[in-house]
């Protein structure tokens, strides 16, 4: 047995060898953050990314923070694997997420400053004209005065239930008749329009607590207003379900209507609110164990996105021009035709989702297939997926469907749709109680010259169309025999608790990923030692769990080159002396979400080679994925399909400068150097051919990048043109 890392010591890392989760986390939120001033990104995407940088941070409160909590209010102290109790976890996250709120806060400042400069104005409501206030006025009226509920706070008015992402209004009243002063309330549910857009030719927003500060006095007829103060809460909204339960969607039902009553987490109160409206609030909701942040300008900035107009396209990227894969469009459209002639990849969003929808459509209508089997972990309100599924089983096709009810915050949308295609005659099954279902696939049976044929589709990413226009995700379309049985057999698995002993080439958590890659590690970690070339590349969302990390490390001391493409959380520490120093860690954050999952490795040969193991994958390396939830790990054979997700879609993430950060061994990121016409993968993909066949440049006239050492594209194929990595490297 290969033996443990030996730790550091205090002058090389006083937090040893792992970096904690939750403050990774934080730096990715950094990073993002960071997004919203870089000068490369049109001015209202930088809104985006501050918009979706609050969002992130609410997330995190309503799950991470708020399970630390639960464990420090449970009397729990057993350390996380970096070695910081729950209690040490939750006084860093405080620091750091003071320190990230104050740079939002700046940030929104100056982005509102360059957003008024460029004709988009989020205005007071002094700033109006006579005409716009007496619009804001009717507007109050019409559409906020009955939505709204004053409400005085004192024994006959307790406090009221106040719903997560809920800005309230706190207020001190005095009644002139006699003098008594109270508390009051104003509710502003977050379901109403958080910016107001005025009538008129310029692009002018008014945020709605704005609006309704304006209008106290029709709240509050008669009341003197003597103060008032505007807060903000966050509610634990994690989902505690019953193994036992003999219903799960009856309890998935009821977990909701819990998770709306969850503790209080997190308190965000204006700067400048007065002392004895603080205490008032905090009294109110036993809030001594919450995180309470004073907020220097508007809270809630996750609302900020809503003034992203579509009248000010010159403030936004273009329009990304989506293509069809060529792969198919060689076929007539007919996919399976073209999964037959050859497995291929599609490269989302660069190439449209709509060729997975066809899949399932293409199957529905022909008369000669079976059974369709398909997981579904998130989709969209309006779902092409669960409309193609509906419409098979109506087909009278044997139509199962894998529902996942534990994905976060779409569980509602899930049984909803759950229950609709039961009514249509789909097979549906909700899996395991203790496992979530994470893993995409999809799998057509059908018949052929008296036999039957699978058609098994792996993807990366959910089955999510809305998603996919912004998600960096692949689909793998093959006819590969032995992953379709394997397939058949995962599917039983998660239908009927039937654990499969016989895969053939398909790897699945919760029983064989971990293993499989602490395996693929090693090997490399042999390679190194008896001198042949040895190498790692591997490009996920998260690295967190610590037996991988350790191996990880015990390759890097055996002389594995290892490069980590991680866009989010990273609990390694590359660069340390004898430990990690022969890996290099990277997270991409631009136009798109990075999200795809590819593995390779070296197989005793100098990467990129056509003699490496390449696997995609829907697991990212932390313990829930590897031992709570059912994933998968789909090796690559084809050698044009293994060339194109190394050699472009890694060579790409390798040699990436204009959205890249370089991890320090201290877990900080470094942004590359911005040099004149650096190259960004982004740019390149949307720009360059297709992986799945055929395509062309979209343009002649491209974003400044080293597109003039690439071949120029008249319709060759994808692989053909596809730059080299010497040629990356020398654009580099």
């Amino acid at each position: 047995m290969e033996p443990m890392p030996r730790p550091l010591g205090p002058a090389e890392n006083a937090g040893g060898r792992l970096i904690n989760r939750e403050l990774s986390w934080l730096q990715f939120n950094t990073r993002v953050l960071e997004e919203a001033g870089n000068a490369n990104h049109p001015l209202l995407e930088r809104v985006r990314f501050l918009s979706i940088s609050a969002s992130n941070l609410d997330e995190f409160y309503m799950v991470r923070a708020a399970g630390l909590m639960a464990q420090v209010a449970a009397g729990v102290t057993q350390a996380s694997a970096d070695g910081l109790q729950p209690s040490e976890q939750l006084q860093a996250i405080r620091q750091q997420v003071k320190q990230l709120l104050r740079a939002q806060s700046k940030r929104s400042a100056k982005l509102l400053d360059e957003c008024r400069e460029a004709g988009v104005a989020v205005a007071g409501p002094r700033e109006l004209g006579a005409k716009a206030r007496e619009w804001l006025s009717r507007w109050f009226e019409d559409q906020l005065f009955p939505v709204l509920t004053p409400q005085a706070v004192d024994p006959a008015h307790p406090f009221p239930f106040i719903q997560s992402g809920c800005l309230v209004y706190v207020l001190r009243l005095k009644r002139p008749r006699d003098k008594r002063e109270f508390n009051g309330l104003v509710l502003v549910p977050p379901q109403i329009e958080r910016f107001v857009r005025v009538p008129g030719k310029s692009l002018r927003f008014v945020a709605v607590e704005d609006i309704v500060a304006r209008h106290f006095g029709r709240l509050f007829p008669g009341m003197e207003i003597l103060g008032h103060g505007i807060f903000r809460i966050s509610r634990d909204s994690d989902l505690e379900i019953d193994e036992e339960a003999e219903d799960l969607v009856r309890t998935f039902e009821t977990a909701l209507l819990r998770r709306r009553r969850g503790s209080v987490i997190r308190v965000e109160v204006a700067a400048g609110m007065p002392k004895n409206f603080r205490r008032f609030v905090l009294r109110a909701f036993d809030a001594s164990h919450a995180h309470v942040f004073d907020i220097e300008g508007m809270l809630g900035l996750a609302d900020i996105k809503q003034i992203i107009a579509e009248e000010r396209a010159d403030l936004q990227h273009e329009p990304l021009n989506v293509r069809y894969p060529e792969r198919v469009r060689e076929y007539g459209g007919d996919i399976l035709a073209a999964i037959r002639a050859k497995d291929f990849v599609v490269h989302h969003p660069y190439e449209s989702f709509d060729v997975v929808v066809q899949f399932l459509r293409r199957a529905t209508a022909d008369p000669a297939v079976v059974a369709i089997k398909q997981t579904l972990y998130r989709t969209s309100e309006d779902s092409p997926i669960v409309e193609a599924l509906i419409a098979a089983a109506e087909a009278g096709k044997l139509v199962t469907a894998m529902v996942e009810l534990r994905a976060r915050f779409d569980e509602a949308a899930n049984i909803r749709w759950a229950r609709e295609m039961e009514r249509a005659g789909v097979q549906v099954v909700y899996g395991f109680v203790e496992l979530k279902t994470h893993a995409k696939v999809s799998l057509v049976v059908r018949r052929e010259g008296g036999k039957l044929r699978t058609y098994t589709h792996f993807g990366t990413g959910n089955y999510h169309p809305v998603n996919a226009r912004v998600y960096v995700d692949l689909s793998y379309f093959t006819c590969d025999a032995a992953l379709g049985r394997d397939t058949a057999r995962l599917f039983n698995y998660m239908t009927g608790y039937a654990t499969p002993e016989d895969m053939e080439k398909l790897v699945y958590a919760p029983m064989q990923l971990k293993d499989t890659l602490v395996d693929l590690i090693d090997a490399e970690t042999v390679h190194a030692r008896a001198g042949r070339p040895a190498e790692i590349w591997v490009k996920l969302n998260a690295l967190v769990d610590p037996e991988i990390i350790d191996c990880l490390y015990r390759a890097s001391q055996a002389g594995v080159s290892i490069e980590l493409y991680v866009r989010g959380i990273c609990c390694l520490r590359p660069g340390i002396a004898g430990l990690s120093e022969n890996i290099r860690v990277r997270s991409m954050v631009g136009r798109f979400l990075e999200h795809a999952r590819i593995l390779c490795f070296g197989a005793g040969h100098k990467l990129p080679s056509t003699a490496s193991k390449v696997f995609i994958s829907s697991a990212d390396w932390m313990p829930r994925n590897l031992h709570n939830r059912v994933e998968t790990l789909v090796p690559i054979e084809n050698e044009t399909v293994k060339r194109q997700l190394v050699e472009q879609v890694l060579m790409a993430n390798r040699f990436d400068i204009m959205q890249s950060w370089e991890m320090q061994p201290d877990g900080s990121y470094q942004r590359l150097p911005q040099l004149p016409r650096a190259f960004n993968a982004h740019t390149w993909f949307m720009t360059h051919p297709s992986l799945s066949g055929r395509g062309s440049a979209l343009r002649e006239s491209r974003p400044a990048m080293p597109g003039e050492l690439f071949p120029k594209h008249g319709g060759a194929a994808a692989e053909e043109n596809a730059p080299s990595p010497a040629l990356l490297k020398a654009a580099v």
